[in-house]
């Protein structure tokens, strides 16, 4: 395996707008795209998994990033996406020894599939049943595509085996952009990303910028994982009880994933409730029933 031989990508099944927000939570250098019809796909900017200088949350407590797997990184970010969303996350990777995918949808455990350089399977065939449940992939004609991923076929390597996955994909929607492709390098992926006519380029500017996102996109376009109302705010306070110990579990085990889907569920968490309070009060204030605060 070679350095360059590595590469990944982050399918959000979602619009680039509500992907935004929690993307920018991620703390991480990225590019984000249009992937289709309802989907949008992330970039790393970065390579956190080669041991580069790093201060996302990829990196250990101190500033300076660990050499992580990418498989391990691109979990712990599509985790951290998918629990203060919506919307199901799978993380694409690749380096040059093996390939693989993590589905990654609300608190549900996440599931995956690996292979090996030479296309051997080396995963479990109910990852790929339950990969086309949460999705609501066919439960005919996509599932016997799977699950044909899963036997020993010597024509297809690790790369080909994604790329099979991303057709089965492609009935859902799923349309990559030119350049991105399994087995191409991360500079490659960043290049094509980049000259893309559609391109955003998402950047950690600190917390208050990281809020205001959240606060924009929900003003603008009603979007984003909290509105109003009793559930909402029982999403928000669920979020706030799930993400304290969560962030002190990825911070005592240095855990970047978890970390960072601790901290995405307390800031969702904590801004849901209090822009439930600051609109029912703006109302009351409105109708002359006191001050907003």
């Amino acid at each position: 395996m070679t350095a360059t031989s590595v590469g990944a990508l982050l399918l959000c099944r979602a619009d680039p707008e509500a992907v935004r927000p929690p993307a920018h939570l991620l703390r991480e250098r990225m590019l984000l795209l249009p992937a289709g019809t309802g989907w949008s796909v992330l970039v790393p900017e970065g390579k956190p998994w080669r041991g580069e200088p790093h201060d996302g949350p990829a990196a250990a407590p101190g500033g300076t990033g660990g050499p992580e797997p990418v498989d391990r990184v691109m979990g712990g970010w599509a985790t951290a996406l998918a629990v203060g969303a919506t919307w199901p996350v799978i993380a694409l990777w690749w380096d040059g020894d093996r390939s693989g995918y993590t589905l990654a949808a609300g608190f549900r455990r996440p599931v995956g599939y690996v292979w090996l350089a030479d296309g051997t399977p080396a995963g479990e065939d109910e990852a790929m049943r339950t990969f086309a449940a949460r999705l609501s992939l066919d439960p005919v004609l996509d599932v016997q595509e799977l699950e044909a991923l899963t036997r020993q076929d010597p024509e297809a390597d690790a790369d080909a085996r994604l790329r099979e996955l991303l057709a089965v994909l492609t009935r859902a929607g799923v349309a990559l952009p030119p350049g991105l492709a399994p087995g191409e390098p991360a500079d490659r992926l960043r290049t094509a990303a980049g000259v893309h006519p559609q391109v955003e380029r998402i950047e950690w500017a600190g917390w208050r910028d990281a809020v205001q996102v959240e606060l924009d996109a929900v003003e603008s376009t009603g979007l984003g994982p909290w509105v109003r109302g009793p559930r909402a705010r029982a999403l928000a306070a669920a979020q706030v009880a799930a993400g304290i110990p969560l962030t002190l579990w990825g911070a005592r085990r240095r855990g970047a994933g978890w970390l960072a889907a601790g901290l995405v569920l307390l800031v969702q968490g904590a801004l849901g409730l209090a822009y439930d309070r600051f609109r029912a009060e703006a109302e009351r204030g409105a109708r002359g029933g006191g001050p907003v605060w």
